[in-house]
């Protein structure tokens, strides 16, 4: 059954086309919906991390690169009319 529910995420194919070896579709997409709504798979993962950890195994440096976090112009819920003209979503002001 977790075999399926992996090789479904894995591939990214529809519930539908999970090869028969894993049994009927319908029973694998409906244990990975319980498992995800009851916290199962948030116990398993926390385990795998602390495990982890112990072990030594984790390197938890972060790198975070400034330009994935620039919104879109329109990501914004301002109206044109309520932001001041000239002025960007960064803040910058001028053209």
């Amino acid at each position: 059954m977790v075999e399926g529910i992996i090789y479904r995420l894995r591939t990214g194919l529809a519930w539908r086309d999970l090869p028969a070896a894993f049994g009927p579709h319908q029973t694998v997409s409906k244990r990975h919906r319980r498992f995800s709504a009851d916290g199962t798979w948030d116990k398993i993962h926390a385990r795998l991390v602390a495990d982890a950890d112990a072990a030594g195994d984790l390197d938890w440096t972060v790198s975070v690169d400034s330009t994935i976090n620039r919104a879109h112009q329109h990501a914004t819920n301002m109206t044109r009319s309520e932001r001041p003209a000239g002025v960007h979503l960064e803040g910058h002001t001028g053209g």
